[in-house]
């Protein structure tokens, strides 16, 4: 059975606190895991939350700020010492290569696992599988930042009247779906496009296309919300999103369902994030991320 939740790592911006950690968010899809932005104390949180080194297959560094990517040395390394049996694939800023490279080797340790090196350096797909494609978009921060997105493709619900009308049943379902046609019946004629899942990350960023552009028809959108809009000016000035426009993103993309993340460290009531989210007019199913969260992808749409 196909798994698809978030994994919560860490919470917080900029600095650790006693409540949140560093980022961290552990996509599981299906058979595969995505890491994304491993900030430190990720490897510590793994073990927490349950998230095994076996379980990364990607992992996705938006930029290379420290508390999103101080965690990749210690991971890299774990996923060597624990023999991980399959490649693990790395995307990045193209541009943060060199951060890549001194975190990759901070210290010694024996490479035992292929790490593929993706760099990232314009929008568009990263990667097609069967499954899935990641998408990556540029966000707008003071270094160079991307977004990313999966999107599962598009795949057909058969509908039961429209196949007994057209006395299609037992194993010529199977037949139909895998050829097109049979008998003079079209895949269209008994069954309507069921829309596959989509899932977005943003961090850190100002408003801009490249946020639109990810968020758009997601049935998952894991945005950051550092500042309460009181604070937009500062928003502005670091490049951050605040819990308004966060969800005035989400509600004008059709998100169904929201999560908040990467809060201020100045910020001591998480409530106040929902509560401005509501107030600009987003009416989706939505969450404050805590740390260690397990967060269920929501059904297909129908």
């Amino acid at each position: 059975m196909s798994v698809r939740e978030l994994v919560v790592l860490g919470t917080a911006s900029q600095v650790p606190t006693r409540h949140r950690n560093h980022n961290g968010y552990l996509l599981r899809w299906d058979g595969e895991g995505f890491l994304f932005d491993p900030g430190e104390g990720t490897q510590r949180q793994m073990l927490r939350a349950g998230v095994a080194a076996h379980d990364i297959n990607r992992i996705c560094v938006t930029h290379f700020h420290g508390d999103h990517s101080l965690g990749l040395a210690g991971v890299i390394q774990r996923i060597n010492l624990d023999k991980v049996p399959h490649p693990v694939s790395a995307h990045y800023p193209r541009s943060g290569q060199r951060f890549f490279d001194r975190l990759r080797y901070a210290t010694a340790y024996r490479e035992t696992v292929a790490l593929l090196e993706a760099p990232v350096d314009t929008d568009g797909p990263l990667v097609r599988t069967p499954g899935y494609t990641l998408e990556a978009r540029r966000l707008s921060h003071p270094v160079e930042a991307y977004g990313y997105r999966i999107v599962e493709p598009d795949g057909r619900r058969m509908l039961p009247d429209r196949l007994a009308a057209h006395g299609v049943k037992g194993p010529d379902v199977g037949r139909l779906q895998r050829e097109g046609s049979l008998n003079g019946v079209a895949l269209e004629d008994v069954s309507e496009v069921r829309r596959g899942q989509r899932f977005a990350f943003v961090m850190d960023t100002r408003l801009c296309d490249g946020v639109y552009a990810l968020a758009e028809g997601c049935d998952m959108l894991v945005i950051e919300s550092t500042f309460l809009d009181e604070d937009e000016s500062l928003a502005v000035e670091f490049g951050h999103l605040t819990a308004g426009q966060a969800a005035g993103v989400a509600r004008e993309a059709d998100v169904r369902h929201l999560v908040l993340t990467h809060f201020s460290q100045r910020y001591t009531d998480p409530a106040e994030f929902e509560r401005q989210a509501r107030a600009a007019g987003y009416e989706g199913d939505l969450t404050v991320a805590r740390d260690l969260d397990r967060i269920q992808l929501p059904k297909r749409r129908a």
